[in-house]
């Protein structure tokens, strides 16, 4: 008899370590579709975690409900980042507390030049990166600082989204498909920005399809199927393992 591979062996290991972020069973719902379903997993302070998993295995879903925008909604576990306890708060308190998550669409604002859309995120406190600290990680939007947001390629556009989180004093960054639709030449842009941002010691998720390069980007690896935690290690591990990537990657 053929046994199925248990690629769960590092899911409790990591929830005993100390964590700058922690998740804990939570579960979550689309009205009455249950999505995330008891999800934990711990992420240290200056790590990069790749949140993976094939298509509908509920990665975007468990990054917004870390990010606790509302839907789906979280009804039972625990989030905690820097002991703050986000679980208990809507979406602008955990922002406040210092989560900053850039969605898939990017959600630029329309009408506002690139700086004003940088400008716009620095209305509240807490303040982050100043405009010539992000001009510098971000030259091409220094050149761009005039032109409407929108306006910009796809690209750009992506790392405006970026330079608007971290115009924030924020203390986690959460990528949900930083470089989807993205040419190879600017997605390795993009990667050279993430890695900048890691020497920083900038904690960050990312949710990617393109799971080999997300691996070369992060420390380590979260897979998810099905809306629950089936791998929790090391990135190389995963990039190690055929029948793993092959099991739950299609890669």
């Amino acid at each position: 008899m053929n046994v199925k591979p248990d690629f769960t062996r590092n899911a409790n290991q990591a929830m005993t370590a100390p964590a700058y972020f922690s998740v804990h069973d939570i579960h979550a719902y689309y009205g009455e579709s249950y999505i995330v379903q008891g999800v934990s997993f711990n992420v240290h302070e200056g790590e990069i975690l790749a949140l993976l998993g094939r298509n509908g295995a509920g990665k975007t879903s468990t990054l917004r409900t870390c990010a606790r925008v509302g839907d789906p909604e979280l009804q039972r576990g625990e989030i905690w980042l820097d002991h703050q306890p986000l679980h208990t708060m809507k979406a602008h308190q955990a922002s406040a507390a210092g989560l900053g998550l850039v969605p898939e669409d990017r959600r630029i604002i329309p009408g506002l030049t690139v700086e004003e859309n940088l400008k716009l995120a620095q209305i509240a406190p807490p303040i982050g990166w100043s405009l010539e600290r992000l001009y510098e990680l971000f030259p091409k939007l220094g050149e761009r600082r005039k032109q409407e947001g929108v306006t910009l390629s796809g690209g750009e556009q992506q790392m405006l989204a970026i330079a608007r989180a971290l115009a924030r004093d924020i203390k986690l960054l959460l990528l949900d498909e930083p470089y989807e639709g993205l040419a190879p030449v600017i997605v390795d842009e993009i990667e050279r920005t993430l890695h900048e941002v890691r020497k920083l010691g900038m904690t960050t998720i990312i949710v990617e399809q393109n799971a080999v390069r997300a691996l070369e980007l992060s420390d380590r690896a979260v897979i998810l199927d099905t809306g629950g935690v089936v791998f929790d290690g090391t990135a190389a591990e995963v990039l190690a393992d055929e029948g793993l990537r092959a099991e739950y990657l299609a890669i």
